[in-house]
């Protein structure tokens, strides 16, 4: 059985952390509309409550808050969410999900709406950052360009900077 991606927005701190949840774990989630809200209990954040705010399914496609169910359709959309329209009146028929979960929906979008005992990051494993290469920017040394390289061989003074056409024209 595949899996829930959950992407966990907390509005106070405007982070977000990812939790992925076995299916099997989040059975009562199934049917749960947009704009819902459960405990986060189900997929293992005791004493949070959580309320869904979007989510894709398993092709990409968005779900949208106006299609009643589980149903794939295609809509004339003008506005977000499934479309970004580029010019103004902009409008296309866009393949969308409906509101509710169901077992197709790979990642669910939620928002935490009342906190835990323990924050956040202390109970969603994170991804360890990737170090930094410091050795690599050592290496690449800038180095002067030839004509440079020449005048200070030479003992020549660098070319003076030339004034810009405005300033020119005032004198």
């Amino acid at each position: 059985m595949a899996s829930f991606k959950f992407v966990i927005s907390e509005p106070l701190t405007r982070k977000s952390y990812q939790l992925e949840v076995d299916q099997a774990k989040a059975v009562g989630l199934l049917g749960k509309k947009i704009g819902e809200e459960f405990n986060g209990d189900l997929i293992g954040l005791n004493g949070y409550t959580l309320q869904i705010t979007g989510g894709t399914d398993k092709d990409g496609f968005p779900m949208h808050p106006q299609v009643p169910g589980q149903v794939k359709k295609k809509l004339l959309l003008s506005t977000p969410p499934g479309f970004h329209p580029t010019k103004k009146g902009e409008r296309r028929r866009k393949l969308i999900r409906g509101n509710a979960l169901s077992a197709d929906i790979m990642q669910v979008n939620v928002k935490v709406t009342k906190k835990g005992e323990k924050p956040i990051e202390q109970i969603v494993p994170q991804k360890p950052k990737p170090e930094k290469k410091e050795e690599a920017k050592e290496e690449k040394k800038v180095e002067p360009k030839k004509e440079e390289q020449k005048e200070i061989k030479e003992g020549a003074k660098p070319k003076a900077e030339e004034k810009t056409g405005g300033e020119q024209n005032k004198k």
